[in-house]
């Protein structure tokens, strides 16, 4: 991937963390943070993969949606 590719994916990645509100409700705490990506990749590697994603899919969109209206 290029350079400024990559820079972009990881800028609208960390907008991601902040829409979310994981900076104010963790205190801003990286360790918390990355723990909670963690915790979500091995859902993501265990048996309940498929209804993970559409679970966090479903409220993906519905944050999305409410941020917007």
């Amino acid at each position: 991937m290029k350079r400024r590719e990559r820079t972009r994916q990881l800028i609208e990645l960390g907008g991601l963390v902040a829409k979310a509100n994981l900076i104010e409700l963790t205190d801003d705490d990286r360790a918390v943070i990355f723990g909670i990506l963690v915790e979500a990749a091995a859902k993501l590697s265990g048996e309940d993969r498929e209804q993970c994603l559409l679970l966090w899919r479903r409220r993906g969109k519905r944050a999305f949606n409410d941020a917007r209206g």
